[in-house]
């Protein structure tokens, strides 16, 4: 098969009918071989009415649909664990994403040897409100993942090739960083290329301003997990030890001032009275919860066995 589409999707029931009609002149135009994975992410409306009669009609469409809303993420794992594509192309159900681009990324991906390319809305049709953030935020995402030629990490327009889909985990809100994923698993041949942001036809837009927020906290955790956590050691290690050292330090020279006054037979004050006291114990407190955080974290593996199970109710 030549091309897997996943269109995670919540309350999207108005556009679907014309999305795979759209996908699927796309694909009888180039004569490519297709499926595409619609994953009703816990829709309230009649998202999964449509997507079983548009599978009756269409033996390419198929989908999944979970009991609740767990984002998109989930929905995206649960695409890649299913797409039998070469090519992987995921992108959105509200219309704002063109089919009509499919074939660039189809041949950037087989014939020029992308591992990963993501599309790149550079004219679009957001209120400033969402442009101005999602801006600082490229910004900082290029500046921590060390993928410079990228300018629109979350465009939910992208290709992949099927290999790297089946090698990256997409969990909690990490899709925004799956050029970032796919890098830290080895797939560093990523390309992007400018397309095509229409105004959204239908609805109105699922995320709200919180996104950005937790997009931050995301991108810091991939960073920490991308360098530390197959050693952790390294980074509870050496800070714990450090301020042990420096808290072990500091008592003895509050320790050493309280013994050269009486070898002389000076009055001198209670080591509790002093503050220094009170700072290097709580450092060498410090200190060792690091160190021993480190060593737990050295033991307990990171992979829940329970984080990427998600309750699916139907499925076509």
């Amino acid at each position: 098969m030549d091309i897997s589409v996943i269109v995670p999707l919540y309350n999207e029931a108005e556009s679907l009918p014309e999305l795979t009609e759209w996908i699927e002149r796309v694909m009888k135009e180039n004569k490519f071989s297709y499926e595409i994975i619609f994953i009703n992410d816990g829709s309230t409306d009649n998202s999964w009415d449509i997507i079983e009669d548009l599978s009756k009609k269409n033996s390419a469409v198929h989908g999944i649909k979970f009991r609740r809303n767990y984002g998109k993420s989930p929905a995206l794992y649960c695409g890649f664990e299913r797409a039998k594509g070469d090519v992987v192309i995921t992108m959105d159900a509200d219309l704002q994403d063109s089919p009509d681009e499919i074939p660039v990324l189809y041949k950037m991906i087989t014939d020029e040897g992308y591992d990963l390319v993501s599309g790149y809305k550079k004219k679009r049709y957001d209120p400033l409100s969402k442009t101005i953030p999602t801006k600082l935020f490229n910004a900082t995402a290029r500046m921590v993942s060390g993928i410079k030629n990228l300018h629109d990490f979350n465009c939910g327009l992208k290709a992949y090739r099927n290999e790297v889909v089946k090698n990256i985990e997409v969990y909690g809100d990490m899709h925004r960083y799956i050029p970032f994923l796919a890098k830290n698993a080895g797939y560093d041949k990523i390309g992007e290329l400018v397309v095509h942001h229409q105004a959204r036809k239908y609805g109105s837009s699922k995320f709200g301003i919180s996104r950005f927020f937790h997009g931050y906290l995301d991108l810091m955790s991939l960073w920490f997990l991308a360098r530390f956590s197959r050693r952790p050691m390294h980074i509870f290690g050496l800070w714990g030890s450090m301020m042990f050292f420096f808290g072990f330090i500091a008592a003895i020279i509050v320790g050493g001032h309280k013994l050269i006054a009486l070898a002389n037979g000076e009055a001198s004050r209670l080591v509790t009275d002093s503050p220094y006291f009170y700072i290097s114990l709580t450092l060498m407190i410090m200190g060792t919860q690091l160190f021993l955080s480190g060593f737990l974290a050295e033991l307990v593996s990171r992979n829940s066995q329970e984080r990427n199970r998600y309750n699916i109710s139907k499925e076509i």
